[in-house]
């Protein structure tokens, strides 16, 4: 790469020249499947076409796994959170980071940008803009060629087993329902992926729908702005959201939070080391389940500039020590009492996070009795239980999904967990972009290697035929 900006033609052109030196094996490998109607089967279907489905397609492409597809319930384009409900300026890890690339220079984030602004603009910028991110991985996913349908929405997956595969029901927008056939399925649907995100029943039941949002949804700042506004929780998204009603016009924002001071040290950062991130799914169970609690109990601090984005607005007040006991409509306000005292709002925004229970999740409803959690594999000694921990998926080294009862749904373990709902089984996969260079080719390889070995009387008859003489 030169100092000065090259254009993305000529990078592309690179990157095609890059795949086409590393094009080894050649080969197609899959023997073709239909169902008894005749009904074509793919031979991999990625449910969520962000970061982590768009670059599992690319790794399973380079693997000759090309009878798939990637389908993604939001537009074109707005793939993942960044040009939705993520409110930050920028993203959160260092833009070094690599893997979505899968070892090729040419295809990484600092190429593609380099390629447009030239290198001396790279080394002097900082955290990379959150719009930038999503373009980048637009171009990856137009560049790398990979087969997709935006705008659809998985319904049910349901096991067909005189097929041997699943029968995935979808609805695209504009083209009504159609069944999709799958020998196996990724659910890469992001950081909620494994549950959804929830208000607490103190918000939930005691206020009216439209006087409170989680930071998920689609918020209207406009319509805050002169208004007072309660935060309940203190990660980095209630203060992103906090920050944006600030600069919309927001008279006050109140965030609360239940720890005595905020914490000042950030777990994820010690955790980027190539130990932790490729092996910690290699620990025994006890050993994973104590460092994900450990990074839990730290808790996930806002970053220094997330945190200097809100608290420079002087109606910005932070409330230690004081979480909700009780929240009420008195007249047209709402009253929250903490043991601090009783505040009053106008609107609450949740930032609270996400809750991970795959009975939440309406795509799974048919097989999720049948899925193992860790509570159903392992029992944390006493004073250590998570409640929410336990309810993770048990998943194996490829991120597939373990029968509860052994022997009575084994083909659940068809289905791959590629969301946040890995993190106690696997560590940063899914939906970590600081994970990605280790889980990728983990469940690269989980996906290959069920469907080479399900063929392999296939592969010994083929062998036994060939008859290619070299000479």
């Amino acid at each position: 790469m030169t100092a000065d900006p090259i254009g993305l033609p000529a990078l592309e052109a690179a990157l095609r020249r890059d795949l086409e030196l590393l094009d080894y094996p050649r080969r197609a490998w899959i023997p073709e499947r239909r169902t008894r109607d005749g009904a074509p089967i793919l031979d991999v279907l990625i449910i969520g076409g962000g970061q982590s489905g768009t670059s599992l397609a690319f790794g399973l492409m380079r693997e000759k796994v090309t009878n798939l597809l990637v389908i993604d319930e939001n537009e074109r384009g707005r793939e993942g959170p960044w040009l939705t409900f993520a409110r930050m300026i920028t993203l959160r890890t260092p833009k070094h980071l690599v893997g979505i690339e899968h070892g090729l220079p040419n295809l990484t984030l600092r190429s593609w940008f380099e390629a447009q602004h030239g290198q001396a603009t790279w080394e002097s910028s900082g955290l990379i803009p959150k719009e930038t991110w999503a373009a980048y991985l637009a171009w990856y996913r137009d560049v790398t060629g990979i087969p997709y349908r935006s705008e659809t929405r998985a319904l049910e997956i349901l096991h067909v087993p005189d097929d041997r595969c699943f029968a995935v029901r979808v609805a695209q927008r504009g083209r009504g329902e159609e069944t999709l056939f799958a020998r196996k399925v990724v659910l890469a649907t992001g950081i909620d992926g494994s549950g959804r995100w929830e208000a607490p029943r103190v918000v939930s039941e005691n206020l009216p729908r439209e006087r409170y949002a989680h930071t998920h949804d689609p918020i209207d700042f406009d319509v805050l702005r002169g208004r007072r506004i309660a935060i309940l929780g203190a990660g980095a998204s209630a203060f992103d959201n906090a920050s944006v009603a600030l600069e919309k016009g927001a008279r006050e924002v109140h965030l609360f939070y239940r720890r005595a001071s905020l914490p000042r040290v950030n777990p994820y950062r010690w955790a980027e080391f190539a130990g932790f991130l490729k092996h910690h799914g290699d620990l025994p169970d006890l050993e994973r389940y104590r460092f994900i609690s450990q990074i839990l109990r730290m808790g996930q601090l806002p970053p220094a500039d997330t945190h200097e984005r809100a608290t420079r607005h002087p109606g910005f007040k932070l409330h230690a020590g004081s979480p909700w006991q009780a929240v009420s409509m008195e007249g047209d306000e709402v009253i929250i009492t903490t043991p601090q005292g009783r505040f009053a709002a106008d609107f609450v925004i949740v930032g609270t996070g996400f809750v991970t229970d795959l009975s939440l999740r309406p795509e799974l409803r048919h097989l999720e009795p049948h899925i193992a959690r860790w509570s159903d594999r392992f029992t944390p000694p006493a004073g250590e239980e998570h409640a929410d921990l336990l309810r993770h998926p048990y998943l194996g080294p490829g991120f597939e999904l373990q029968e509860r009862t052994p022997g009575e749904a084994p083909y659940v373990s068809s289905v791959f967990n590629y969301t946040f709902g890995c993190l106690l089984s696997l560590g940063f996969g899914g939906a970590s972009i600081s994970g990605l260079k280790y889980s990728l080719p983990r469940i690269v390889n989980g996906v290959t290697r069920q469907l080479y070995a399900e063929d392999s009387e296939a592969h010994l008859r083929a062998l036994s035929a060939y008859d290619t003489p070299e000479f």
